[in-house]
């Protein structure tokens, strides 16, 4: 059984700093491509982060600069620490594994985790 687990969301200022993590279990995390996404409330998910099997990292613009994605193939980690916090940060921040192409393509999702910015 394949979960995703996504911790470290909460309250914090703008300026302020999180760090998000993701638990997998029940894959063979060193072959998954690794992404964080978020979402907020009417809006269609949003992709953040991308940790590729071969150990690349690729940003939206958005968050180019403040937050570092980094992953850890022998606890089946991956990390996102989220600097200079804006407003519109605020989502619901979910990480996704997904591996292959085509007809053997497999995409997982973990239950999100809520980061909101406010004064």
């Amino acid at each position: 059984q394949v979960q995703l687990v996504a911790s470290g969301g909460g309250l914090v200022q703008p300026g302020g700093s999180l760090r998000l993590s993701c638990a997998a279990s029940g894959i063979i995390f060193s072959i998954y491509n690794m992404g964080w996404y978020r979402q907020v409330p009417g809006k269609q998910r949003e992709w953040v982060a991308t940790s590729t099997s071969s150990g690349r990292t690729n940003y939206a613009d958005s968050v180019q600069g403040r937050f570092t994605m980094s992953r850890d193939n022998v606890k089946n980690l991956v990390y996102l620490p989220m600097n200079s916090l804006k407003l519109e940060d605020t989502a619901v921040y979910y990480c996704k594994a997904d591996q292959g192409s085509g007809s053997y393509y497999r995409n997982y999702w973990g239950q999100g985790t809520q980061v909101t910015v406010s004064s």
